[in-house]
């Protein structure tokens, strides 16, 4: 198995160190390099082709934000968030710019190489605690959905089945999971998120769940 090439951008020589170390130990990966911006992350990004971005948010001269829309539209490679930061207007923006992924900095050395491993085998990831956040943001202390600035989710035009599976991403539950909860084949639940995706016109699962959660794209 091809190890999955990573570059690490994060402004504290602490972070990048600490994560490299995690990484270097395991034959899986391959640290390719570390940067202090998101503009040294662009410039590896050129000459290494890395598989996957571990990019903080508040960098210097260029931040995560801005870096992941110059790599999504380069096709350098695929993002995963990485910060302290579980601001709601910050997810949205990462994801609209095409992050994979987003995770706050409290994970096991563990949890984030399987998050890497998921982002690279192609499935969206996002921290537990961020979804949540979401959920709270689009709703009131009733439940009801908040007023025009955060639309709710549209629905219409979906089959109960599309629906629950919209929800169970939502929720978080992996292909295998929905397959088990729902009696049908993971083939079948892969092929309702292709076209659920495609109708939405939206690139992975992730942004299906922030947009069920928050009624934004």
């Amino acid at each position: 198995m091809d190890r999955i090439k990573v570059i690490i951008a994060d402004d504290s020589d602490f972070v990048r160190d600490g994560m490299k170390i995690i990484l270097d130990v395991d034959d899986e990966f391959e640290v390719l390099g570390t940067a202090g911006t998101g503009k040294e992350a662009i410039e590896l990004a050129r000459k290494s082709a890395p598989d996957i971005f571990l990019m903080d948010i508040q960098m210097p001269e260029m931040d995560g934000i801005e870096a992941t829309k110059v790599i999504v539209e380069e096709g350098l490679g695929k993002v995963l968030i990485l910060t302290t930061f579980d601001d709601d207007e910050l997810v949205r923006k990462a994801l609209k710019n095409g992050a994979k992924g987003y995770l706050i900095k409290n994970h096991t050395p563990e949890h984030l190489k399987q998050m890497i491993k998921s982002v690279y085998n192609g499935l969206g990831v996002m921290d537990e605690n961020v979804l949540e956040s979401l959920a709270s943001s689009a709703t009131g202390s009733t439940g009801e959905n908040k007023s025009s600035s955060s639309p709710a989710f549209d629905g219409t035009g979906y089959s109960p089945r599309e629906l629950e599976i919209i929800e169970a991403v939502a929720d978080g539950l992996s292909n295998k999971e929905i397959a088990e909860k729902l009696f049908i084949s993971e083939g079948t639940v892969k092929n309702y998120i292709s076209n659920i995706l495609s109708k939405e016109g939206l690139t992975h699962r992730t942004a299906l769940a922030v947009y069920y959660l928050t009624g934004r794209k």
